[in-house]
């Protein structure tokens, strides 16, 4: 391989049992920062750019298998398999609250307004909790085909797509009536989603598979094979002309988004790799493995021609929200 294209990475050591998740929050005034979940039960803060550890969550009593942060980075949630989900301060590692559930909780995310949070777990439904009122009975979404194994909010918090860790596909669900409007077929478990930062992809990982769909029409976009299981995939987040995978053969691969060719390739993880996750900016991206260790790697500083494109291969103009509620009233029609 090309020596230019082998960086040195930045490896970060502090948990004692495989690395399952991986989080960036978006820039904040403070900078970005990476929340990690690992099995030994303790997630992890650090500083998004250097890698520098900030803190420990302590409280869960079983893996942590899902972790993330809200928008401005002041809170953070965790998914255990304790049967909880936490919310923390991120300021002071603090347990805000702690939601009871009936088994194994997978995947837990923030919505973007930051006032609510989703979970997902071995209870094959969602649940919708209101941080406002923490106290207060969650709202649930039923029907889950099997195992909840990932959950993430899109088109402004009107809809939330999961996927199961014992079928196929991601489905989609309106928030406000509580119906499944879509599913994006796959072979087999979809065990990465990721919605871009603009709102106009979905990265998914299934298989030996990464798909990009079109999160505004559903549609798919591009479907790469890769040269091995891959566990989770992520889209760089300014300019979308590359993407990362990482899995069984504990490299992390990064590729070309228009033409899937591989143009950068990074080994150094001693165990499968279980999560990547592209920086809030571009210019790096984590990786979380087996092994124990997360590897942050750098793609780079975007130069000023860069920060001034747009996504390649995207629509014209942003699809708004009334378009969004009209699609998925279409999609409901089209269903009854």
């Amino acid at each position: 391989m090309d020596k230019k294209k082998v960086a040195v990475p930045l490896v970060c050591h502090g948990h004692s049992r495989p690395v399952v998740d991986l989080f960036y929050s978006p820039i904040t005034p403070d900078g970005f920062f990476l929340i990690s979940a690992s099995k030994d039960s303790t997630p992890m803060l650090r500083n998004g750019e250097t890698g520098d550890w900030i803190g420990t969550f302590e409280g869960h009593k079983g893996a942590v298998w899902s972790c993330c942060l809200d928008t401005n980075a002041l809170r953070a949630a965790s998914a255990s398999a304790d049967f909880t989900a936490k919310l923390w301060d991120a300021l002071t590692g603090d347990v805000l609250h702690s939601f009871d559930h009936k088994h194994i909780v997978r995947a837990c995310s923030f919505s973007e307004d930051t006032h609510f949070l989703l979970t997902g777990g071995f209870e094959k439904l969602l649940r919708i909790f209101d941080l406002n009122r923490p106290d207060a009975p969650p709202r649930e979404i039923e029907h889950s085909p099997g195992s909840v194994r990932t959950v993430a909010w899109l088109h402004g918090d009107q809809t939330i797509l999961s996927s199961c860790s014992d079928s196929g596909g991601v489905r989609l669900w309106d928030v406000r009536s509580g119906e499944m409007v879509r599913t994006l077929e796959t072979k087999s478990s979809v065990t990465s989603a990721e919605v871009s930062k603009d709102g106009r992809y979905i990265t998914t990982a299934d298989g030996s598979s990464v798909k990009f769909w079109d999160a505004n029409h559903f549609g798919l976009v591009k479907s790469y094979d890769m040269p091995c299981n891959v566990e989770s995939a992520s889209l760089e987040p300014k300019l979308g002309d590359k993407f990362i995978a990482g899995g069984e053969d504990m490299w992390i691969r990064l590729f070309d988004f228009n033409t899937g060719e591989e143009i950068g390739c990074n080994k150094g993880h001693h165990g499968p790799v279980h999560c990547v996750r592209f920086s809030p900016g571009g210019e790096s991206y984590a990786s979380g493995s087996e092994d124990g260790t997360i590897r942050i790697l750098q793609t780079g500083p975007l130069n000023q021609k860069e920060k001034e494109s747009s996504v390649p291969n995207g629509p014209s103009k942003p699809i708004t929200v009334d378009e969004i509620g009209a699609k998925l009233e279409d999609l409901k029609v089209g269903r009854e």
